[in-house]
């Protein structure tokens, strides 16, 4: 069975990383390896990539088969880019010093493009917190003036019971008052036609 590069889980549960190991194939996943050629973390944004460039390239030429996601990684890197433009200068396509510059100015290329797009990246998240913060002192406002309009209301209620209250307090003294006055004058008249038939 051919030598594998591929990963080996580590972490703890739902937070994952790998380490890049070159294995037997017929080893178990998190089994025996041969050699540890660098680490990879996906939680991170961008994901963290570390990896000894030389060695994997050694390997690569051994005739190591990597897996799917551990090609994508040495592709991402320029490991399957550069074992290209070795075969090449093999065959005699090229020298190595044009395979060298074709290398480097790829990897020029590489580093401005994912500076760009963690440039970008920034921005957007710079973005959307912003349109957050937003969207949270617009709530807040519609929140402050709702219970602005309940405390008036409860107030405008309190100062319409306190008057109501104030107006039956008056009627009800009023009304004392005018039966006070009625009273007198009925005793009199009371009086006055008790007085008379003698």
């Amino acid at each position: 069975m051919p030598t594998k590069i591929r990963l080996q889980r580590r972490g703890k549960k739902g937070q994952a990383f790998y380490h890049i190991v070159i294995a037997d194939g017929r080893a178990p996943r998190d089994g025996k390896f041969i050699e540890r050629i660098g680490i990879y973390n996906p939680i991170t944004r961008p994901a963290e990539i570390e990896l000894n460039f030389e060695k994997a390239l050694d390997w690569i030429q051994k005739g190591a088969q990597p897996t799917d996601t551990v090609k994508a990684i040495l592709t991402f890197k320029g490991v399957m880019f550069k074992n290209h433009l070795l075969k090449g200068v093999q065959k005699g396509a090229m020298t190595p010093e044009q395979a060298d510059a074709k290398f480097q100015s790829w990897l020029d290329e590489k580093h401005v493009a994912i500076s760009q797009k963690k440039n970008e990246q920034d921005l957007n998240a710079k973005d959307a917190r912003k349109k957050q913060i937003e969207t949270e002192v617009k709530v807040n406002a519609a929140k402050a003036e709702a219970i602005a309009k309940k405390l008036n209301k409860a107030r405008l209620d309190e100062a319409a019971q306190v008057a109501e209250a104030a107006q039956a307090a008056e009627a009800a003294k009023a009304a004392a008052e005018a039966v006070v006055a009625e009273t007198p004058a009925e005793e009199t008249a009371v009086e006055e036609t008790a007085v008379e038939p003698e």
